[in-house]
């Protein structure tokens, strides 16, 4: 009641900064919290087809199911639901236009309980999609979220969990939002969500031992990134399309105990970016399996760090595979049966491995990550003719970056399996069109479809 209260009065204040174009049309509408009053706990409540006015505060476990067919619109002041209870169920609703006000974290669906179930709703026109907060074993799944139309930084977060634990993120999916966030939050199950168009596609903050598998993150700023955040499993996940100056796949800052295996990151700036992780003392990080492709970098490390170790991953037609800001190495890392598709050794006894390490020298390549003013010519004529000439005959001994003693000689992964997976990622009659105007046929897309028949 405190909660419901504290909602109600901050409303109030904020009712007068609202147009007469949104209370004369949300006047029209009959307000849902009559109805919502009457319920007993364990109810099961069919709300009858139409529009209803926001928002509506839950207290109890009951369970709201609109069928596809309801609409709760907020009028563009607070959250549309509060549930501040344990044990609801709420699922087949429409939830649009909350307010707009970052301070009251206004959202689809506010959540400050334990079991509770949000499932099957749409929800656009709304600041913050889902927020919860010190709110353990909620089920939030399959559902379609949306922020304002407002430039980037300024919308809201698809879905926040803070101080929250055991919950289960299933199945949604996330169009034009700001971040999907977790901070200060263990044990959550992040899976088969679908993220296009937003800034952070996940962020983790001082959050430990969550699990990330089998997720879609398209043309965000950054796909995954990991901040002080230990014991995460990261399986399974396709990320592409993280382009622009700061687009990264995954991120990894002071972030220990890791685990990275199966992963697609592909057509980004930065593939991998590693930022002294692992940070604690006796720790190591897993990279395993991955496949690592068309990106402008493939592993960037910013510092000379260690403790990291690369097995059975595929980096494929990145324009420069390795990235060690500061001129450094990464040789302090293990690298192990990985495969690399500028490997220049032979398999003469046919086991798959090739004869002689496969090694990474620091040439002139270096220049344009050494000197940002140098970066405007990489890839250039000029450029390549001076790391050609210094390769062909150095006039000091290069830096060895890292050397893998046993690269494998073809593709490892099956790839039948990945080709359809591509497929149907970048095809959108396979079900709701992702990034509109998308064409599968792009050269890219088609080369790397290519490269792994």
């Amino acid at each position: 009641m405190l909660l419901r209260f504290i909602v109600v009065f901050f409303t109030c204040l904020s009712f007068s900064s609202l147009s007469w174009a949104n209370v004369a049309e949300t006047s029209s509408y009959p307000p849902l919290q009559p109805l919502v009053d009457k319920l007993k706990r364990g109810d099961v409540f069919i709300i009858p087809p139409g529009t209803y006015s926001g928002p509506v505060f839950i207290e109890q476990a009951i369970t709201l199911d609109g069928q596809g067919k309801v609409t709760i619109n907020s009028g563009g002041k607070g959250s549309v639901i509060i549930l501040d209870t344990d044990g609801a169920v709420i699922k087949n609703l429409h939830l649009t236009n909350s307010g707009d006000h970052h301070n009251d974290l206004d959202s689809g669906v506010q959540v400050r309980g334990n079991f509770n179930v949000i499932k099957d709703n749409i929800i656009d026109d709304c600041l913050f999609g889902i927020d919860l907060q010190q709110s353990e074993n909620n089920i939030v799944k399959r559902n379609h979220i949306s922020s304002k139309d407002e430039e980037l930084g300024m919308r809201g977060d698809a879905i926040r969990l803070w101080y929250s634990f055991d919950n289960k993120i299933i199945g949604n999916t996330i169009r034009d939002t700001r971040d999907m966030v977790v901070w200060y939050s263990k044990n959550n199950t992040i899976k088969d969500n679908t993220t296009v168009g937003g800034r952070y596609g996940l962020h983790f903050m001082y959050s430990q031992y969550n699990l990330v598998e089998n997720n879609s993150y398209k043309n965000n700023s950054v796909g995954i990134f990991l901040m002080y955040s230990d014991g995460v499993k990261v399986l399974n996940n396709t990320i592409s399309h993280a382009t622009g100056a700061a687009g990264v796949g995954i991120g990894f800052k002071e972030t220990s105990d890791i685990v990275v295996n199966d992963n697609k990151i592909l057509f980004s700036s930065i593939g991998l970016s590693i930022d002294v992780s692992p940070y604690q003392p006796d720790t190591i990080n897993y990279f395993t399996n991955n496949l690592v492709a068309f990106n402008g970098v493939g592993i960037r490390f910013l510092a000379n760090w260690k403790n990291n170790i690369f097995k059975n991953n595929h980096l494929k037609a990145n324009i420069s595979q390795i990235m060690v800001m500061g001129g450094k190495t990464a040789n302090r890392n293990i690298w192990e049966g990985n495969y690399w598709d500028d490997y220049e050794g032979f398999d003469l006894d046919h086991d798959g491995v090739g004869d002689t390490p496969h090694d990474i020298y620091a040439y002139s390549d270096r220049i344009w990550q050494d000197v940002p003013g140098a970066q405007f010519f990489k890839g250039s004529a000029m450029l390549e003719l001076i790391d050609f000439l210094e390769r062909l005959a150095p006039f000091s001994e290069p830096d060895l970056i890292l050397r893998d003693k046993s690269p494998i000689m073809d593709v490892n992964l099956d790839t039948i399996a990945i080709k359809e997976s591509l497929d149907a990622e970048l095809t959108p009659e396979s079900g709701p069109e992702i990034l509109p105007g998308f064409k599968p046929e792009n050269e890219l897309e088609q080369r790397l479809k290519g490269y792994l028949q």
